[in-house]
């Protein structure tokens, strides 16, 4: 197991590398001025000027390249003598339109996309797995047609339709929650419950549906097995043959797209984020496009892009804890 992991760790390390260089190539060295897009729409000249010496862009690619990449491992200074700006570890960049270091910005706004992510997460997970493993059981009953409509319906609907009408039910005509705020846990933790229930529901109504249906198709596959078969005329209990012999195997597609998909809300929802006007990493994305704010763009990038390559290596040891099997072959 520990090699296993070694492995996995230097994948993912190769990984987040590649991630680096890719972002600061699209940022960097494309046509488009770097200065110009750290700088912001409105910027005077000598502005722009102090920007692009500060950014070091008189260097070669490979010692801006050099400079970015080591500013994310240990930090760096933007600058010399009087005008020079300190970017602490981890370094993602300065926004010179704020004047604040990227990561500042970006670890400000974090607790309420994780917030949103895992609570919607713990929610369509529970629902969209029972629902799914209920209509295997049940195939062809009233249940299993209704889930499975609801299931296809919750897919359907947009996000930001799903977020109105709860806001429009909930908020405006039964009065039952307050329209969310930011509200911090530690604070107030009814109020930051009340604050987060409308964006878990509305994204645990877009998931839930697929998690449900995937988790049916599964477990129908499982059923069918010759194992299964097996420990039913063993006499074992149906409890113990789907718990233990169906649900498990059932379960490695689910444990690769909840992954995925956790690792891409914790990098923020956008459009959850910015219908709510709750102020995560997705709604700080969206403010950044609107203002041209580059630095803070490509922090919010790679920010999002580490997030959905560790999830990815959480699923790879999941995988080895589910099946033993994948570290033999790992």
């Amino acid at each position: 197991m520990i090699l296993y992991l070694l492995r996995r760790l230097a994948v993912t390390a190769a990984i987040l590398v590649v991630i680096c260089a890719a972002t600061f190539a699209i940022f960097y060295l494309m046509p488009a001025d770097p200065a110009q897009g750290a700088c912001g729409k409105a910027c005077s000249p000598e502005r722009l000027a102090t920007i692009r010496a500060t950014l070091g862009l008189d260097r070669s690619s490979f010692g801006q390249f050099g400079d970015y990449l080591g500013g994310i491992l240990s930090g760096r200074t933007y600058g010399s003598g009087a005008t020079a700006v300190q970017c602490p570890f981890p370094c993602l960049g300065f926004s010179f339109q704020t004047n604040q270091p990227v990561w500042e910005m970006l670890t400000g706004r974090l607790p309420v996309s994780i917030s949103i992510a895992v609570g919607a997460a713990a929610l369509w997970l529970s629902v969209g797995v029972t629902a799914g493993v209920v209509s295997a059981l049940r195939r062809g009953s009233l249940w299993d047609r209704a889930a499975m409509t609801a299931a296809l319906g919750g897919v359907s609907l947009p996000i930001y339709f799903t977020a109105l009408v709860l806001q429009y039910l909930l908020v405006v005509q039964l009065n039952v929650l307050p329209y969310p705020t930011a509200v911090r846990l530690t604070e107030d933790p009814i109020g930051w419950a009340q604050s987060m229930v409308m964006p878990w529901i509305t994204l645990a109504m877009l998931y839930a549906g697929v998690y449900a249906r995937v988790t049916r198709s599964e477990m129908l596959e499982s059923l069918g097995r010759n194992y299964v078969r097996t420990a039913r005329a063993k006499g074992l209990s149906e409890v113990t043959v789907v718990r233990r012999h169906a649900l498990r195997p059932a379960l490695m597609p689910i444990v690769t797209i909840f992954g995925m998909d956790l690792g891409a809300l914790l990098g923020g929802a956008l459009i959850t984020e910015s219908v709510f006007g709750l102020p995560g990493v997705g709604k700080l994305a969206a403010d950044a496009i609107a203002s041209a704010d580059q630095p803070v763009i490509l922090g919010v990038t790679l920010f999002a892009a580490s997030f959905v390559v560790l999830a990815n290596l959480a699923v790879d040891l999941g995988y080895a804890a589910l099946d033993p099997r994948v570290r033999a072959v790992g």
